[in-house]
């Protein structure tokens, strides 16, 4: 009787077991069927696109302003009342072009009153070198006495004391006179600057009128700021920059900008200027691109976006993104295994990037790659091609 209870629980035990394996190969098998199987099973469907050969392109798009390409704060050098202004907002200044007038009756009176002083310097300057013509005359006829022994030693002392005393009054009329001309030189100088220029170094191109800070009537001071004029032609565009993309920008490059006060239209620029340091509050560079702007329709205070060139390859292997899938931490694409309707897994190095086509670097790239479909097959896995999609050719291009 006992023996009898030990076999049929040995029955028991081994069938529970049996089950079990039974169960886990069960699995298995349904795992191993929904993933197409590896060189079996059931097929998994999915769609593909070709691989391409041929060049690309790495666009990258910056967000930036426009900014004057130089300014000039227009400022009298002297102060006064504004009696004019000669140029309005927006009016185009040509370089030395007057632009304001200042009140200048006391500036004028400055002048004739320095004239006067120049004439009354001229007078006494005359009268001191006839003075001294009198006493050089005086000095010869008392050496001649002296000679003959009629004019005695302090006789001929006096004569030449004041002939030296007439040489020094001719000397500080002659200066007086300098100083007097000196003194006309800067009121007529001082008359000129109440006439405002616009005058500013570099490109003679004509500039703008961008800001108007005072009205006729106002009174200034000397160098108050009356007008900002601005160089629109070429205008300057500013863009940032990350370290990722600084070491693929070089003087010289060319971009094409769009603003949304002109949709559908671009405009081509090209990287004049790029910042050596980068702003430690943004880890960012400073780009200046120079733009031709005949017409000015370009302003300062546009927002732009600039699109650059960075990098291109002219034989690359190219992918669609929706290619590229993971696989154990690891960048791959499936290739399809044309005679055998199988995938093969080639994991892969991502090389430029070109809207949805991607540079890939690896070995066995060719013909077709799976691009929807991943998540039910892996290395080795039988697939069938969706019938709705095409043979996909090669695609075109993109233009960034």
């Amino acid at each position: 009787m006992k023996q009898l209870k030990k076999l049929i629980t040995k029955a028991l035990l081994a069938g529970t077991a049996l089950c079990f394996v039974l169960f886990l190969l069960s699995c298995g098998k349904q795992d191993e069927q929904k993933k197409g199987g590896k060189g079996g099973g059931r097929a998994a469907p999915v769609e593909v696109v070709a691989i391409e050969h041929g060049p690309i392109t790495l666009f990258r798009t910056f967000n930036g302003s426009l900014e004057p390409r130089a300014e000039f704060v227009a400022a009298p050098k002297v102060g006064g009342r504004v009696e004019r202004l000669a140029v309005k907002l927006a009016d185009t200044v040509q370089n030395g072009q007057i632009i304001a007038e200042l009140d200048n009756d006391e500036y004028i009176q400055a002048v004739a009153q320095a004239r006067a002083d120049l004439a009354v310097a001229n007078a006494n300057m005359v009268e001191a070198k006839s003075a001294l013509t009198i006493a050089a005359r005086e000095f010869e006829r008392v050496e001649t006495l002296k000679k003959r022994g009629v004019a005695s030693e302090s006789q001929y002392d006096e004569a030449m004391a004041n002939q030296s005393a007439k040489q020094a009054q001719l000397e500080v009329a002659k200066a007086q006179v300098t100083r007097a001309e000196a003194f006309l030189e800067t009121a007529n100088i001082r008359l000129s600057y109440t006439k405002v220029t616009a005058n500013w170094s570099g490109s003679d191109n004509p500039r703008v009128v961008a800001e108007r800070y005072v009205d006729e009537g106002h009174t200034v001071s000397a160098n108050a700021a009356l007008l900002l004029i601005v160089e629109l032609n070429p205008i300057t565009g500013i863009i940032f920059v990350t370290e990722k993309d600084y070491a693929r920008l070089q003087p010289g490059q060319t971009a094409q900008l769009s603003t949304d006060a002109f949709p559908g239209e671009t405009f081509e620029g090209r990287i004049a200027r790029i910042s050596p340091v980068f702003r430690r509050e943004t880890r960012q560079a400073r780009v200046e691109l120079t733009i031709d702007n005949p017409k000015l329709r370009l302003k300062p205070g546009m927002f732009i976006r600039a699109t650059v060139k960075l990098d291109s390859e002219m034989d690359a292997t190219i992918v669609s993104e929706a290619a590229l899938t993971s696989r154990n931490d690891h960048t791959g694409i499936f290739v399809v295994n044309e005679g055998k309707m199988t995938v093969s897994w080639r994991p892969v190095q991502v090389g430029i990037r070109q809207g949805d086509r991607v540079q890939v670097m690896g070995e066995g790239l060719t013909g077709r790659v799976v691009s929807l479909g991943h998540q039910l097959i892996d290395d080795g896995s039988t697939i069938i091609i969706s019938e709705s999609v095409s043979e996909n050719k090669p695609e075109k291009a993109a233009t960034p």
